[in-house]
């Protein structure tokens, strides 16, 4: 019923059919290229745990999976639940570079595309695979019990296609990994799957913040991404209005596919985008 409810105006305009036909072109049979995009959330967070798993069950046999269902359903509660927790946190993860994790990462994407193109609706509409999470990591985080990625119960989930925050924490070159691996699990079908970029000015210390930051653009371009949201905050600036939001009334930050001030954002979303930018990743 959304022609009724809320009708799509605009693009009725510049869609051949809708005037023609006195239609909306959110109904059957207003045009003949109607597609619907399906999108994929918190790859990351799927890719990791799967990695988790055949590292530390499957392949060095230091779990089993009974013990991993029972610290998982205990939300790794407990000494031994925090030292299990930490090990299968503790793998090289998605957006790492040629680990378990990435190359989970694309046969997941692989299957949510081949699913998702291989099953139009009843009225023939093609459906169009991506992934994006609808700024819902919180949302959904907070439906969602413990993952063998070490995430706790209630915790954010990933966002869209991008590592997790913390993915490569202390070491170099986190940008150009994140531009490689959100890359390479485009689902390629015209529905996008967009790179998360937090960067501190720093990025730009030696005076080239302009020009590192269109290299990362292009560079993902150039390997397959469709969009990039980016924001270029100061660590300490964001660590102060985390502190205080009323003293940053100004501050507009990219959330995902839109922007909003800082103060605005519930306490949840805020240190959402605080971990992404002080840990490195989406």
């Amino acid at each position: 019923h959304m022609h009724e409810v809320f009708p799509e105006l605009f693009l009725d305009l510049f869609c051949y059919g809708p005037l023609e036909k006195g239609m909306d072109v959110s109904q059957v049979g207003a045009v003949d290229y109607t597609d619907i995009g399906v999108d994929g959330a918190s790859l990351a967070t799927a890719a990791d745990s799967f990695a988790a798993l055949e590292q530390r069950v499957e392949v060095e046999g230091r779990l089993t999976w009974l013990e991993v269902m029972e610290l998982i359903e205990g939300d790794w509660a407990g000494l031994e639940g925090e030292r299990a927790r930490l090990m299968m946190q503790n793998i090289p993860r998605f957006g790492s570079g040629g680990s378990p994790a990435d190359g989970w990462a694309e046969r997941i994407s692989g299957a949510l595309t081949r699913l998702v193109t291989g099953a139009p609706t009843p009225g023939g509409v093609r459906m169009i695979p991506g992934l994006f999470s609808w700024a819902k990591v919180v949302t959904y985080g907070q439906r969602l019990g413990a993952t063998p990625d070490g995430r706790r119960a209630g915790a954010p989930l990933s966002h869209g296609p991008n590592p997790s925050p913390g993915f490569n924490r202390g070491k170099g070159g986190t940008p150009t990994q994140m531009v490689a691996a959100v890359a390479a699990v485009q689902p390629g079908y015209g529905n996008t799957a967009p790179l998360q970029l937090d960067l501190d000015p720093s990025t730009g210390a030696d005076g080239g913040l302009v020009d590192n930051v269109m290299a990362l653009i292009w560079s993902h371009f150039d390997l397959g991404g469709t969009l990039v949201n980016i924001n270029v905050l100061d660590r300490e600036t964001l660590l102060d209005a985390q502190r205080d939001p009323s003293r940053y009334p100004d501050l507009m930050v990219r959330v995902t596919g839109f922007s909003a001030y800082f103060a605005s954002l519930s306490d949840e979303m805020r240190q959402y985008v605080v971990d992404r930018l002080v840990e490195g990743g989406g």
